[in-house]
């Protein structure tokens, strides 16, 4: 197969293969970055399908920084939980200040459905029923990539500078970029379904019983979402069909009750594989989401590391073809990312045991509920699961809130109150001015168009108060995570211009 040739037109800067949350996340950050994208999916219409039913509590934060909470149709505040579990065992969050499980009760398709919307406004071009085919040689050293879809109208050719996989465990985008995806097997299948008719006892966190673990929980009127995990169930192709039957007999077998004469909306089968690619980037191609890695549910992670992983890598993608990038930009995103999903198949493999593991993992769990104990592990657990300890490498000396993120809090300047997430709504990135310097205003000159500058004094947040003691500046990237922050402005221009690039000519 040829590769693209040298001067081609594109059709697009970057195609997306995949609809999903990680994707439509993917193509509204590239399009407030000012590149034009193209998602290609697979499925005519969206599935309607409940999957993941909320998200985790640093996710709700990167949907806040987009303006995007209110959409989800709950007001500006969504149903959250102070109370979460490690593999089972229940603590309360709220013991890390501003912590909570995240946003519960909200269908994917209804995430999916906001993404959408806003994606689509901001002018990305969402094909449905295009079913990736094929992808040219030359993406490793050419100037971009040429990708084949059947489509309702036949098979298409799409040339674009980058392509990004966002579709899944199963990515097609994946194996034909050769991408490495090392790790464990499977080795069990378990089921997942919404069904109806039933009425079922409330399993919130789940019933472990000798063949196996079943959680139940209501979502609607009649309906009921249920999780059935029976211990020596062969693991199967992921490919492979479940019918409702397989999954009743399934909770017959480890709970003793019928629901036979029960229906469901859809059923799905799952596994306890843990796999992730050796690079999230080889040459034109980068990876996103489950197609990145996959691990046993647990929590809504999935789904919330997805529109992480997007969030991180769509300023930068969207840096790089529109010419504004400063070097090794790109390469940022494997180095951060891939360390975050390790540590995320770490604790959805650990949770995986201590919930699944039957009577060998009763030791672990009497040891981990006796840790509960004790407010240091709470306190680690709980960014653990709600992805709020995720942080980034920072340079030696760099001041502690480098590589963190910025929770929300209040700026007031000279015309009043507002909130940081809201100045982060268009996708630039944040020079905070908190001490009215001249000095830092002119560091960010010239870059307006990817950088806004701020002069405010902030009201700390819960348990940020010591970290922003001094400080005179702050710069944000467009994820919400510090750059660079100081007490002089030693080194804030080179920070600057390390992540945001040179002021162009113009």
């Amino acid at each position: 197969m040829a590769g693209t040739a040298q001067g081609t037109a594109v059709d697009a800067d970057v195609v997306i293969v995949g609809a999903g949350p990680t994707g439509l996340m993917l193509a509204g950050e590239l399009r407030l970055g000012g590149a034009r994208v193209i998602v290609a999916e697979r499925l005519a219409e969206p599935t309607g399908q409940s999957r993941g039913l909320g998200f985790t509590a640093r996710a709700m934060e990167i949907f806040d920084q987009r303006g995007l909470l209110p959409r989800f149709g709950q007001g500006e505040t969504l149903e959250t939980s102070p109370m979460g579990h490690f593999g089972g065992l229940q603590f309360d969050f709220t013991t890390l200040p501003g912590a909570h499980f995240g946003a519960r009760g909200i269908p994917q398709y209804q995430t999916e459905a906001v993404l959408e919307e806003w994606a689509g406004g901001l002018g990305a071009d969402i094909r449905r029923g295009w079913e990736f085919l094929e992808l040219a040689e030359g993406f490793l050293t050419g100037e971009g990539v040429e990708v084949t879809f059947g489509t309702p109208e036949g098979v298409r050719t799409l040339r674009a500078g980058y392509l990004v996989g966002c579709d899944g465990g199963g990515s097609q985008v994946r194996k034909a970029a050769g991408f490495a995806f090392p790790g464990l097997p499977a080795t069990r299948a378990m089921f997942l379904a919404d069904v109806t008719g039933l009425n079922l006892k409330p399993r919130f966190l789940g019933e472990r019983l000798p063949h196996g673990m079943v959680m139940a929980a209501p979502l609607a009127e009649g309906v009921d979402r249920i999780i059935v995990c029976p211990h020596g169930t062969p693991a199967r192709d992921r490919d492979e069909s479940v019918t409702f039957e397989e999954v009743a007999a399934a909770w017959q077998h480890i709970t003793g009750e019928d629901i036979s004469h029960g229906g469901a909306d859809w059923v799905s089968s799952f596994s306890d594989a843990a796999r992730q690619v050796d690079s999230y980037r080889r040459g034109r191609v980068l990876l996103a989401g489950d197609a990145a890695h996959i691990h046993l549910p647990a929590g809504g992670q999935g789904l919330s590391t997805g529109v992480q992983d997007a969030a991180n890598l769509g300023w930068k993608l969207a840096a790089t073809v529109t010419g504004r990038a400063p070097a090794g930009l790109l390469d940022s995103y494997h180095t951060e990312r891939h360390a975050v999903g390790s540590r995320l198949l770490m604790n959805t493999r650990a949770q995986g045991f201590v919930f699944l593991g039957g009577e060998p993992a009763d030791p672990l769990r009497t040891v981990i509920a006796e840790l509960l104990g004790h407010e240091e592990v709470k306190q680690h657990l709980a960014g653990v699961v709600s992805h709020l300890d995720v942080h980034y490498a920072a340079p030696e000396g760099a001041h502690p809130l480098t590589g963190h993120r910025l929770g929300e809090h209040t700026l007031v300047g000279k015309e009043g109150e507002s909130a940081v997430f809201a100045e982060l709504h268009g996708g630039r990135g944040l020079l905070l001015d908190l001490a009215d310097d001249a000095g830092v205003r002119a560091a960010g000159g010239g870059l307006t168009d990817r950088l806004t500058t701020v002069t405010a004094t902030l009201k700390s947040a819960p348990g940020d108060a010591d970290r922003l003691d001094g400080v005179r500046a702050l710069l944000v990237r467009p994820d919400g995570y510090v750059a660079w922050a100081g007490e002089t402005t030693e080194g804030l221009t080179d920070a600057v211009r390390q992540w945001f690039g040179e002021a162009s000519s113009a």
